[in-house]
């Protein structure tokens, strides 16, 4: 098994690639709208004792704490699936395991996935 746990999971999230996943599972398209406009040009600033900084917007990311940020997360890396029979790809989150069978002691195929679960996300975001 391997755990794999990626900080900042979140900040990744491009909106547009998101939004083209989702109309790709068939969300109705004013929900893809309202999720873009959720995402892009949010406001932010800083609060450090009594000082606060200048507002920023940002259009990247799905907002830390936010009850709908792993669902996002999840839907948005949706694709990254299995390419071998014996493994499977295990998310919740911005947790992911992958699960192998290793027979012979051939751990060829284990490693390759591994490999490639970790390429499809960095590809996804980056």
């Amino acid at each position: 098994m391997l755990f794999i746990e990626y900080s900042s999971a979140f900040n990744p999230i491009i909106p547009d690639i998101l939004v083209s996943k989702l109309l790709h599972l068939q969300l109705l398209p004013p929900i893809c709208a309202w999720i873009k406009d959720f995402l892009t040009n949010r406001p932010q600033t800083v609060e450090l004792g009594p000082h606060l900084s200048s507002s920023l917007s940002l259009s990247t990311s799905s907002p830390q704490g936010c009850v709908l940020s792993s669902l996002l997360y999840s839907l948005y890396t949706h694709d990254c699936t299995p390419s071998h029979p014996s493994n499977t790809v295990i998310k919740f989150a911005d947790d992911t395991t992958v699960v192998g069978l290793i027979s012979g002691g051939d751990e060829t195929a284990y490693r390759d996935e591994a490999l490639q679960v970790h390429q499809s996300w960095h590809l996804q975001t980056h």
